[in-house]
């Protein structure tokens, strides 16, 4: 398991600053106001890095990257800006060391030691999931809402983030109920991805054509989460109907499958077990892809208890559920809701008629209910996160809008020899 970047050749800047030197004669802008970006996994990096545009063209600062101690940090890497390796992340072992302004985290492990102040952001919507059955870092202690219980944002009877970010007004009441101690440093700023993804839903003709699907084609989304409870369990029974009852003129059928999955498992063996499907048609999404233009391309999302099943309902996509552990899921979250209103696929009925009836039935599925569970601040985001960063910074916010990016245009999955993307 790599937890920094010991082995990889560092900038002078970065080798300077890990040996406390970014004051002297070699610097261009001495002085600046140090940002730590703290990536756990892949899927924490990029929650994080919706939030970069917010601290660009700001020449007090200085933005450092370091890779945090995980079990699913193996694709960490991908979610760092810029080609690696070029030696622009300091090694844990420095970031420990050395002294912030203003450390950002999406995950709590090992936060504790770093020094600055700290504020974290969740790393996924609604905080559906429930902490693991058998956790090492607290073993024995009862389920907890992931990412709001003690466990997470208490250390030696102290609160360690300085800010706790949330995304709804219904998560102070839970957290009321589960970590009231961590009340006074909680703030609702609304979610960035969901904001992203709503700006970016007129482009979804572009998205469509971006990824090979022509007109009067049909996409069918698959997503997984990690987990024994995920619908990659059920893969190996679904993929082999989708190729057989689904016309393949008709339908494209794409797989995205969580970044933990190919950290844990291994890029190769991913590929290995989704082989066969990918061989007759089933384009398989590449972790580092932005998962959302996939989503809000898609005419179907069949998918289970992860962010990705709950971020489409603000989609034109119809929703159905091939998995859904309900054990594992927080029964007070959006996500619990979907569960219940979502159809879910079954084994005996033909795969067209299902997906004819989820995309009958959306109209009337509450789908816009649930969306406005995930976020209490919609489109307000970057305007609500960059005024808290520059007020735990010190600093006075820069004297333009904040805006947050669209999504960006995918790489092809299907080749059409003639697909053009629209202008």
């Amino acid at each position: 398991m790599r937890h920094g970047t010991e082995n990889t050749p560092r900038t002078a800047a970065v080798a300077a600053v890990a040996a406390g030197d970014d004051r002297g004669q070699w610097l261009t802008l001495p002085g600046c106001k140090r940002v730590l970006v703290v990536v756990h996994t892949e899927v924490y990096g990029r929650r994080l890095g919706d939030l970069l545009p917010l601290l660009t063209a700001d020449l007090r600062l200085q933005v450092y990257f370091t890779i945090a101690p995980h079990a699913f940090n193996a694709g960490a890497a991908r979610a760092v800006p810029g080609p690696l390796p070029d030696g622009s992340v300091l090694p844990w072992e420095q970031a420990l060391r050395m002294r912030f302004d203003l450390v950002l985290a999406a995950g709590s492990q090992g936060v504790h030691g770093l020094r600055g102040p700290l504020l974290r952001l969740p790393h996924g919507a609604g905080h559906m999931k429930l902490s693991r059955l058998a956790d090492g870092r607290d073993p024995g202690a009862a389920r907890t809402v992931g990412g709001l219980g003690r466990r997470y944002l208490v250390r030696d009877g102290r609160v360690v983030p300085r800010a706790l970010a949330l995304a709804h007004h219904d998560d102070l009441a839970r957290l009321r109920r589960i970590c009231p101690e961590a009340l006074p440093v909680a703030e609702v700023v609304g979610d960035a991805t969901y904001d992203r993804i709503v700006t970016s839903l007129p482009l979804r003709p572009r998205y469509r054509a971006a990824l090979g699907v022509r007109r009067g084609q049909k996409l069918v989304v698959v997503s997984s989460t990690w987990g024994t409870g995920s619908a990659f369990n059920r893969l190996d029974a679904l993929l082999p109907r989708l190729l057989t009852e689904l016309p393949a003129a008709e339908y494209r059928i794409a797989v995205l499958v969580h970044p933990n999955v190919w950290s844990w498992h291994g890029i190769w063996q991913v590929r290995s077990w989704l082989a066969t499907a990918e061989r007759r048609g089933i384009a398989v999404v590449p972790p580092d892809t932005d998962w959302r233009s996939l989503i809000i391309a898609a005419d179907w999302v069949l998918g289970d208890h992860g962010s990705v099943t709950l971020y489409s309902t603000l989609t034109q996509a119809a929703v159905l559920l091939a998995r859904f552990p309900a054990d594992d899921v927080d029964p007070a979250s959006p996500g619990a809701e979907l569960a219940v209103l979502a159809p879910a696929l079954t084994p005996s009925d033909a795969l067209p008629e299902q997906l004819a009836y989820a995309r009958a039935a959306r109209p009337a599925t509450g789908y816009d209910r649930i969306a406005r569970r995930i976020s209490s601040e919609p489109g307000r985001a970057g305007r609500n996160t960059r005024r808290l960063m520059y007020r735990l910074l010190g600093l006075g916010e820069p004297a333009r809008e904040p805006s947050l990016p669209v999504v960006p245009l995918p790489a092809a999955l299907w080749d059409t020899g003639r697909n053009q993307v629209p202008a």
